[in-house]
């Protein structure tokens, strides 16, 4: 019984009218005044509450005021963050892109011809809608070898032509070496300093069996002759024959650069293989 007498003057006490009544100071006539109850002022003070808290988030949320709380990070900080992220993505893919043109390069020189490497496929984007252009250069790795398209020649033997001493070499860049080719510090090509904007041209006759990029060497092309031969052409400025073009003795292919991180100035690192054994290419080319 004392408890619901209690709950009645409760209720009783939230319906009683109260007069909110503002005077004049000096001659104490009434400006204005307000009936409130006590759940009138809860409701009102609740509601005014919540707009406020409700403000406070949304200036947070969407103002640079955010940047001035402790610990949240200011937009320069925001913007490296992101930019990180897309560095370490871009770090991620030049080491995949790595390890493929190891691994295609390794069986060009055991004789083995190079298997197509196995991409996955972003199932977030439909495949129809998908559209690929082939560039050039400018491009983070760009390789596509065509088994029907091209004869690599390498598991065919062709008899009498295979003495390489018999070839007629001609010269990548006309210029002066700047370093030997010598095995015992691992430096298995000559390097060949010419004139700015100079064309590297073909040695022999061949088929472009890979051209793009890689992160230490740059823009390099590959070519394929007979007799087992490849030739390899690197840090270059710029690509001009694509995987699967057919050139000839002298044709250009490339222009004279200094891309990837293991060049020291403009010039051509050329390299001469021969079933799987890097030859001295003075012992064969007049520079």
């Amino acid at each position: 019984m004392a408890k619901k007498e209690q709950k009645k003057k409760l209720i009783e006490k939230l319906k009683n009218r109260y007069r909110l009544i503002i005077y004049n100071d000096s001659t104490y006539q009434t400006v204005w005044s307000m009936k409130l109850t006590r759940i009138k002022v809860l409701t009102i003070g609740g509601l005014g509450g919540f707009l406020l808290i409700l403000s406070t988030v949304l200036i947070i949320a969407y103002t640079p005021i955010r940047e001035f709380i402790p610990g949240y990070p200011s937009a320069e900080v925001r913007e490296m963050i992101v930019q990180n992220a897309i560095l370490v993505d871009s770090l991620e893919k030049q080491l995949q892109v790595r390890d493929n043109y190891f691994e295609k390069i390794k069986a060009l020189i055991q004789g083995e011809v190079p298997q197509e490497p196995d991409f996955i496929a972003d199932t977030s984007i439909p495949s129809n809608s998908l559209q690929i252009n082939h560039y050039n250069h400018d491009s983070i790795f760009k390789q596509k070898i065509l088994e029907e398209q091209l004869d690599l020649s390498i598991q065919k033997e062709r008899p009498g032509n295979n003495n390489i001493s018999n070839l007629h070499f001609f010269v990548p860049l006309k210029g002066m070496i700047t370093n030997k080719f010598d095995k015992q510090t691992d430096h298995v090509a000559v390097d060949v300093v010419g004139l700015p904007n100079s064309r590297i041209s073909a040695v022999l006759d061949g088929t472009v069996i890979f051209a793009g990029w890689t992160v230490d060497t740059g823009y390099i092309i590959y070519l394929q002759h007979t007799s087992d031969l490849i030739s390899a052409y690197k840090h270059n400025a710029e690509l001009l024959k694509e995987v699967g073009d057919h050139v000839k003795a002298g044709e250009a292919i490339a222009i004279m650069g200094n891309t990837g991180e293991l060049t020291t100035g403009p010039h051509l690192h050329f390299e001469l293989w021969h079933r799987g054994i890097a030859l001295d290419p003075e012992q064969y080319i007049d520079f």
